[in-house]
């Protein structure tokens, strides 16, 4: 049983399925868009989307009546290939249904390539306040190895476009360890990225994930010595210029930090909408926490989407259930421990006991026996109520991560 007094904040977050091009190291769910259409036909598209999107949240409304959205992000995919009237009909469609917060920060995913600057205003316009950029590098042969579809002229103008259209607040997406780069390379993307001045960073090194392209074809990676080299001398670059490091991937100027993702690598809960879209909903009532999940193909998510009422139904050997659109499972109290520490072993700052109590309904205790064998093993440090990794336990997060499953 667990004990919440109070409940986490909550946040939406949206799945957009198409991108222009499937990348060969992504394990997202993406699906490329067919190469023969025109705007009238991608509007149609769009607009299917938007209604099932909408249909989808109006099942999840009665999990969190009277909660406040303190966030909303836009991913994918490529969230910027939508077009700026379904978008705008999207957010406000959402606006009606929930209670979002004034000061919610927007966030939509935005690629080089698929975007002008008309199409950013317009964006704008319609209430994304924060843009996620897929920069990745600026280097046009690396860009090559990697499956991108812009080169690194095109992802300055995009940063500059974005700016000039009137967003303020900007993340660039940059990956190191890219086949045949160089260290004076990582630093020169790292570089160029700072002399934009934007807010946020995330920098993170290219690995191969199961059932992609660069699984089943492996490129020639840079070693680990260069590799952690690479990683050390970029975020010395980023200390200099006054980017925090508050996360193991991300780097962020003063108050600008991720406000939709602090909240999932602090357990907080968040609806999922859209084509294989995962949320976490904690219940006070019922003392639960559930994660729900959504149908991965666009297609199948669209026409399941519409006109039913979702009955679930109960499976009591692992109490999961399942519907048209998609399924839930309620976590169990070893679960929860696990996810917690899961997300907020990623957190450079590490947590109090306290946040692990309000976020869980579950005393520390319950992962007490994990966190003395990670002090043992110098992966974390744990002073009175506050719990964070070392160095080293950032370095081989997967060694902290399995101590709790």
């Amino acid at each position: 049983m667990l004990n919440f007094t109070t409940l986490p904040p909550l946040s939406l977050y949206i799945h957009y399925p198409w991108c222009a091009r499937k990348c060969p190291y992504c394990d997202f769910n993406s699906h490329a868009v067919p190469g023969n259409t025109d705007k009238q036909h991608d509007l149609q598209r769009d607009e299917q989307y938007v209604a099932a999107l909408i249909s989808d949240l109006e099942q999840e409304l009665p999990a969190i009546w009277g909660r406040s959205i303190h966030s909303i992000f836009i991913g994918g995919g490529t969230p910027s290939l939508i077009q700026p009237e379904a978008m705008q009909h999207l957010l406000s469609q959402i606006r009606a249904r929930l209670q979002v917060s004034p000061l919610a920060e927007i966030t939509m995913e935005a690629n080089p390539g698929t975007v002008d600057q008309l199409k950013f205003a317009e964006f704008r316009q319609a209430g994304i306040n924060r843009l996620s950029m897929g920069i990745q590098s600026f280097d046009d042969q690396l860009l090559q190895k990697i499956g991108r579809i812009h080169n690194g002229q095109q992802a300055r103008q995009a940063i500059e476009r974005a700016q000039l259209a009137g967003f303020e607040n900007i993340n660039l997406d940059l990956m190191y360890a890219l086949p045949g780069q160089t260290l004076a390379s990582a630093l020169d993307d790292v570089q160029q990225a700072i002399a934009f001045q934007t807010t946020h960073l995330s920098h993170y090194q290219l690995t191969l994930e199961a059932n992609t392209l660069f699984a089943s074809q492996p490129p020639r990676l840079p070693d680990d010595d260069l590799s952690y080299e690479m990683q050390h001398q970029c975020q010395q670059l980023l200390a200099d210029a006054g980017f925090h490091h508050y996360e193991i991937s991300a780097y962020a100027k003063a108050g600008r930090e991720c406000a939709h993702n602090l909240n999932y690598w602090q357990f907080g809960d968040y609806l999922g909408i859209g084509a294989g879209a995962h949320g976490k909903i904690s219940d006070a009532a019922r003392q639960t926490i559930t994660r729900r999940w959504k149908l991965k193909h666009p297609q199948s998510y669209m026409d399941n989407s519409h006109g039913f009422k979702p009955v679930f139904a109960s499976d009591s050997t692992n109490k999961q259930t399942s519907c048209i659109i998609g399924g839930e499972q309620q976590l169990s109290r070893h679960d929860i421990g696990f996810e917690f520490m899961l997300n907020a072993s990623r957190l450079t700052g590490g947590f109090d006991s306290e946040l692990f109590y309000q976020q869980t309904g579950l005393a520390i205790t319950q992962i007490e026996k994990g966190l003395q064998k990670a002090v043992e093993l110098e992966l974390i440090e744990w002073h009175l109520h506050h719990i964070r990794p070392t160095e080293r336990g950032l370095q081989y997060l997967n060694e902290l991560q399995a101590i709790f499953l």
